[in-house]
């Protein structure tokens, strides 16, 4: 069985280039790929465009790299955190596609899956809907929407084996695990790595055909986006 391990973030983003397009996994700041964005930060690439359910915070996550300037574009669907996103988007120093959530996953999904484009009813008659091509079904009108890819898509689980199977938890199911099926390369980074045959195949959500390099994370934070306690 092949062995996708490698040492840890640096050697995993080997081949990290201005300009690439990136998936971050993650919902919130729930499992997000915390090392893998560190180590763009060390490694200053910039220009890129980065796929995401949304923007981090401005101290944490993506937030990090837009604080950098790293970041040319953004497609995403909740960014409502993050002030210094809002600042760049206003100001035009960043371009933003925004996509209700919906859309993104399947988005995402169709590129892992290899279909190019499919058709919705979110965001028709919107501004989400402008200069998109739209059809009628069975008497309601759809927009077609397209399939998204990445260069590298970095995700995060809780545990993986050496051969990349990856089981995740929570809300980190929401979106790593078909960003894991739409990169080119696919990055994964792990609370817990063990070896190949240890996962119960029942339980994995990523099998290993996705990925092609797995590492085990460390330092890891696990912020709360939005920390609520009752009064009484």
């Amino acid at each position: 069985m092949i062995n996708k391990t490698v040492k840890n973030a640096h050697e995993a983003l080997q081949g990290v280039q201005d300009g690439m397009t990136f998936m971050l996994g993650g919902f919130g700041l729930c499992g997000i790929p915390e090392n893998a964005i560190q180590e763009l930060l060390r490694l200053g690439v910039k220009d890129l465009t980065c796929i995401s359910n949304n923007a981090g915070v401005d101290d944490y996550g993506i937030g990090l790299l837009l604080q950098k300037r790293q970041v040319k574009k953004m497609i995403a669907s909740y960014v409502g955190e993050n002030a210094e996103f809002e600042r760049q988007l206003l100001s035009g120093e960043l371009e933003v596609e925004l996509t209700p959530q919906g859309t993104l996953a399947e988005r995402i999904r169709a590129g892992g899956a290899g279909i190019p484009a499919f058709f919705t009813p979110a965001g028709y008659g919107t501004e989400v809907g402008e200069g998109k091509e739209s059809r009628e079904f069975n008497g309601k009108m759809y927009l077609m929407e397209s399939w998204l890819k990445a260069d590298f898509s970095f995700v995060k689980a809780w545990k993986g084996d050496t051969a990349g199977n990856l089981i995740y938890k929570g809300t980190a199911r929401n979106f790593n695990p078909m960003m894991a099926a739409a990169g080119k390369i696919t990055v994964a980074e792990v609370e817990e790595l063990v070896p190949a045959g240890e996962l119960d195949p029942n339980m994995i959500h990523t099998p290993g055909i996705y990925v092609q390099r797995i590492f085990q994370g460390e330092k890891y934070e696990k912020r709360i986006e939005q920390r609520t306690v009752r009064t009484a």
